[in-house]
C-alpha cells in the first residue's frame, strides 16, 4: 500500500534528522538529553506514532494528486 510506504519513508527521514541532530533512543522523551522513544523502526512504533506518519503520508499524496500527478507502480516484470 503506497500510504504505508510513505509513512514508513517520512518515519525514516524523522529518525535521519534527529540522529543527525544528535538524538538518541531513550525510553521517554527528553529534550534536555535529546532522547525519544520513537527513534525505533517503524514496525516498532506504537499505533498512536505511527498515526502522525500516515497523516503525513496522506497529505503528501492528497497534495500530489491535487497539482495533477498520477502516483502509480511500475510493473517489475519486463515483457517481450
Amino acid at each position: 500500500m503506497v500510504t504505508e510506504d510513505v509513512a514508513r519513508a517520512v518515519h525514516a527521514a524523522w529518525m535521519e534528522a534527529r540522529v543527525a541532530e544528535g538524538w538518541t533512543y531513550g525510553p521517554e522523551r527528553n529534550d534536555e538529553r535529546k532522547q525519544s522513544p520513537c527513534l525505533v523502526p517503524f514496525d516498532e512504533l506504537p499505533e498512536s506514532e505511527k498515526a502522525y506518519d500516515y497523516i503525513t503520508a496522506k497529505a503528501v499524496i492528497a497534495k500530489l494528486k491535487e497539482m495533477g500527478y498520477e502516483i502509480k507502480k511500475f510493473n517489475e516484470e519486463i515483457k517481450s
